[in-house]
């Protein structure tokens, strides 16, 4: 029986145990929360994407999803936790205080970004916007962004505390991508207890790191990606400290929404900028002040107006039009192979691959662990007679699935010494998960290799069982070795019962 499947068989108990309770028959509050945390198990996976005011959230949503439907700019909108999932049709609604639901109209602006008319709702009185968009994006993943943590408005700030760290401790979401452009205190603060609400007492789950506007870091430099795999670097280092979560990647968030969004006029004007000789254009390009004026100077001429390189500077940025300068001077001829080498340079690519890893492919487990979260918190506040029995069905699960032992193991190992060696570390990382759960990542068996995933997993149960038993592990090293064997001994299952 799968963790979802124990998850709805406590459910069901629980619910007849309320459904026998005299005073509950007419509590219809509880019976409705109980339907939310089934339904919940169904949705798709809730990723929130938080962090300090103006780290690039919005601008991120937008890349994620590869259309512009979170406003960037400093709206009545973006003070807001907005909740964006699929849907067949767009559509913005108002969640008030108290639950009453009002639409929102939507407005574009010339360049196509979302916007939201609030001019007929005091935002005060919003608890939440909820936007339906028919993005293949969304299909799988509700991705909540909240309002900058460092706001100067108090209001704004609680809001997002109040979504990420609720005071009954019952989570919203599954998982949470925390953005950073520095590593301060109050980060380090909020993510601790962020990690302690979504993985429960025994630790963080489903937390990954974004060293966010990550070209800024190079001050716009062709090499600024160089500089921020340097600062997401430290921030790991930082970070494996505290055990906080998985991974720090550095995500130049608005070169990834232009890629996703690049239009065949703009690939015509940088194609035309890329002829202009390297030091001309050098020195047209020494500031964005310089690169946007009538007349350049009067030794730099540029075959392209001015309002168009403005256009360019707002979309991509100085450091995206250097660098699709010198993706086309590289022989790029056409718009959707420069579009893919943006993409892939502005670390897009490899925040998908991490989320798709960490969160994706374990958001069955999440959905899980968040459920079993809000129902423990239910039935202590409704006690009932069978509060005692549910915790204790809801705790070992809480404490023993695997899968969450995984997780966990995943963000304590950079942080805890052990007696592994390297080679050893990379290969427990892999084994429990750390390069995707599917067996031949676990097992780092490719194509290429000659496939035998049924010994190679009884190999690696038997390898980690030895060193399990190894006489000079600290509790540690033992425990996260108990944990690989679990993992192979698991697929040494699965494969013998595909064999059958």
């Amino acid at each position: 029986m799968s963790t979802s499947d124990q998850v709805r068989a406590i459910l069901g108990g629980t619910l007849r145990a309320y459904q026998d309770d005299p005073a509950y028959q007419r509590r219809g509050d509880v019976f409705a929360e109980l339907d939310r945390i089934n339904a919940r198990l169904a949705e798709p996976i809730r990723i929130a994407l938080a962090g300090s005011l103006k780290a690039g959230k919005s601008t991120l949503v937008n890349a994620l999803v590869g259309e512009s439907i979170a406003p960037t700019d400093a709206t009545e909108a973006t003070r807001i936790v907005t909740w964006f999932s699929h849907g067949p049709t767009p559509a913005v609604t108002a969640v008030h205080y108290g639950g009453a639901r009002s639409n929102v109209p939507i407005t574009r602006d010339p360049g196509g970004a979302l916007g939201f008319d609030l001019a007929e709702i005091n935002p005060a009185d919003i608890a939440d916007l909820e936007v339906r968009w028919p993005a293949a994006e969304l299909a799988d993943a509700t991705i909540v962004d909240t309002p900058g943590t460092s706001s100067l408005s108090r209001d704004v700030s609680a809001r997002t505390l109040r979504l990420l760290v609720p005071d009954d401790g019952v989570p919203r979401v599954d998982a949470v991508v925390f953005l950073l452009r520095t590593l301060n205190a109050a980060d380090i603060g909020l993510l601790k207890q962020i990690g302690e609400l979504v993985g429960g007492s025994a630790g963080a789950l489903g937390v990954i790191g974004v060293a966010s506007r990550a070209d800024e870091i190079g001050a716009g430099r062709i090499d600024a990606m160089l500089s921020a795999n340097d600062v997401a670097a430290r921030f790991t280092a930082e970070m494996n400290k505290t055990g906080i979560c998985q991974a720090v990647v550095p995500v130049a968030g608005l070169l990834a929404l232009t890629a996703r969004t690049l239009r065949q006029d703009e690939f015509v004007a940088l194609q035309r900028l890329s002829a202009v000789d390297a030091a001309e254009l050098s020195k047209a390009m020494l500031s964005a002040d310089r690169f946007v004026r009538p007349v350049v100077s009067a030794d730099v001429t540029l075959p392209v107006a001015p309002e168009v390189r403005a256009r360019l500077l707002d979309r991509f940025g100085m450091f995206g039009i250097r660098m699709s300068v010198a993706v086309l001077r590289s022989g790029v001829s056409d718009a959707d192979g420069l579009a893919d080498e943006l993409l892939d340079r502005s670390g897009l690519v490899a925040l998908r691959d991490v989320i798709d890893q960490q969160f994706a492919q374990r958001s069955e487990l999440l959905k899980a662990h968040t459920a079993l979260l809000s129902l423990r918190h239910l039935v202590e506040v409704n006690p009932i007679a069978a509060t005692p029995r549910i915790i204790a069905d809801i705790d070992p699960l809480l404490a023993d699935t695997h899968a969450f032992e995984e997780l966990r193991m995943l963000s304590q190992l950079p942080s805890r010494p052990t007696t592994l060696n390297e080679e050893e570390m990379a290969s427990l990382r892999r084994i429990i998960g750390g390069s995707g759960t599917d067996a031949a990542s676990r097992l780092g068996l490719t194509p290429e290799a000659p496939y035998d995933g049924p010994r190679a997993a009884f190999a690696a149960a038997q390898r980690w069982r030895r060193r399990a038993e190894h006489p000079l592990n600290d509790p540690f090293t033992t425990r996260a070795c108990r944990a690989a064997v679990r993992s192979a001994e698991a697929m040494v299952a699965e494969f013998a019962a595909r064999g059958r």
